[in-house]
């Protein structure tokens, strides 16, 4: 089957996605030092938005990893293997932490693009996990069929 310029174009945004988040996350210090000068916020909570949006950026890079190799099997042509199952799985643990770091975050100081973000990542891993329980039932009835043939 050919593939599509939409399947290379979601693979290579994905790349630079990954790349660019190892960049943004080894950066995070640099970037908010020069945003306290602009922003009182990032000076005044510095090390503690340091942490936060660096963890909750390699969970987030964690994410991105997975949906790369999920997309390696969309390549090949056979998504429905366990291993899918699983980076599913952990896509949803890394949102629901993503969750419960930025819902720490609004200790420091309460945004509504927080609150969105909370709200986002709680949905995106509730939707990781459903999204689970089908590949797995996809995966075993695809398993049943090639036992069958």
């Amino acid at each position: 089957m050919k593939k599509g310029p939409l399947i290379w174009f979601t693979k290579y945004l994905l790349d630079f996605m990954f790349f660019a988040g190892i960049a943004i996350c080894a950066g995070v210090p640099f970037l908010f030092k020069q945003a306290g000068k602009y922003f009182s916020i990032f000076e005044q909570y510095y090390l503690p938005f340091c942490i936060i949006f660096m963890i909750a950026g390699v969970f987030a890079l964690a994410i991105i990893w997975d949906l790369r190799n999920m997309f390696r099997t969309v390549i090949k042509e056979d998504p429905f293997v366990k291993e899918n199952v699983t980076s599913l799985k952990r896509m949803g643990a890394c949102a629901f932490i993503i969750t419960v770091i930025m819902t720490v975050r609004l200790l420091f100081v309460i945004t509504p693009a927080a609150l969105v973000i909370i709200v986002v990542f709680l949905v995106a891993g509730l939707f990781s996990l459903v999204l689970s329980q089908v590949f797995d039932k996809a995966v075993t009835y695809k398993q049943e069929n090639d036992l069958t043939i």
